[in-house]
């Protein structure tokens, strides 16, 4: 039962103790059932919309407003969800459990954030210890190794669903899980930067969340295999601009390297100071694109190319699809969330004429 603050009531005269609504309160007064008002309470689209207006209406005369705080006071159970994830601190992440806490407030969940140790092997109990009460609802974001390795290691009593790389053949497995399609994204940005007349692409990994090649690898491979264009090997790196531009220092000494992808924007913030650094114009001589579009790319000099992932959209998703598994009969439909797209702005351009990568071309333009 969803208990609630009590509601002043309004005119002269001596007031009699005001008092809880419940959520039955409402259902008797609106001549409906209490699972009827949670649908309408938590934005359920199966519900009539006539029925949907009589039980606002009743809402509002009655002043219930759902509180979780109530709810505990009065000895209820509080509905609540603990999210797993090892760095929020990274672009993906954070916007991802923004989009969690989102969905999870507008449904009257509360949000716990544990954060997982990057070297831990992740047992069993270990995950299980996390969590703040047995069998309660967990999301995991399992973008890295020890997301994935949480997600493995998670004792299958608790109701669960996780954020995760896409998999390799693109199906979903065994357990409640949910993508964006970066491999799909990947191959588009190549595409990109091959369509304007560069050769082939460099591209800065970042990180597996597995030991198997990375998504975003695999699709870079992929548009440079059907394309039939050169395949130079993948540069393993971090997550963030350091290692972007400790790489791309020796990586641009080449100068028939004209075009990189980088596996984030982090990295291609390293890469663009790495090209200023040795002289290389960018988009002149060298085209950089990014992965995320994390909000500083579209202010760095110059402004990034970049894939556009909707990681809160994700959130939002995965919470719907731990919702529908806890409260079958109430939880709205999934949300939808947005395609990856190729934000194109001023890091790319065609590649340059020969004549612009022999050596007497200007190094340092005013």
């Amino acid at each position: 039962m969803q208990e609630a603050t009590p509601a002043p009531r309004s005119g002269g005269g001596p007031q009699a103790p005001a008092t809880a609504v419940s959520i039955r309160d409402v259902a008797r007064e609106a001549g409906v059932s209490h699972q009827t008002v949670s649908r309408v309470v938590n934005g359920h689209p199966r519900v009539k919309e006539s029925t949907r207006a009589r039980v606002l209406e009743v809402i509002a005369e009655m002043g219930y407003t759902p509180n979780r705080m109530a709810r505990a006071l009065a000895g209820g159970a509080v509905r609540s969800v603990t999210v797993l994830t090892s760095d929020t601190s990274l672009y993906g992440a954070s916007a991802t459990l923004k989009g969690i806490e989102e969905a999870a407030r507008a449904a009257d969940f509360t949000v716990g954030i544990s954060v997982l140790d990057i070297g831990s092997a992740q047992q069993p109990a270990d995950v299980a210890a996390r969590v703040s009460r047995p069998g309660e609802a967990v999301l995991v974001i399992a973008f890295d190794a020890a997301g994935v390795r949480a997600w493995q290691a998670l004792p299958a009593g608790f109701p669960a669903a996780a954020a995760v790389e896409r998999p390799e053949d693109g199906r979903p497995g065994d357990r409640p899980e949910l993508w964006l399609d970066d491999r799909a994204a990947a191959a588009q940005a190549t595409r990109y930067l091959l369509g304007l007349g560069h050769e082939t692409v460099h591209y800065l990994a970042i990180p597996s969340s597995t030991t198997r090649i990375g998504q975003r690898t695999e699709g870079w491979r992929d548009a440079l295999r059907a394309a039939g264009r050169p395949l130079p090997e993948p540069l393993d790196a971090g997550w963030s601009p350091r290692s972007g531009y400790l790489i791309a220092r020796s990586l641009l000494a080449d100068p028939s390297v004209t075009a990189v992808l980088c596996g984030n924007d982090d990295l291609a913030l390293g890469v663009l100071r790495a090209a200023r650094e040795a002289g290389r114009d960018v988009p002149g001589d060298l085209s950089v694109v990014g992965f995320d579009d994390a909000p500083h790319a579209a202010y760095a000099h110059p402004a990034l190319t970049t894939v556009r992932l909707d990681f809160e959209g994700l959130g939002r998703g995965c919470f719907g699809l731990l919702h529908r598994l806890l409260e079958p009969e109430t939880a709205p439909a999934l949300p939808l969330w947005a395609e990856p797209e190729l934000i194109v702005r001023e890091s790319s351009g065609p590649a340059p004429s020969r004549r612009g990568l022999s050596q007497d071309r200007p190094r340092d333009r005013p």
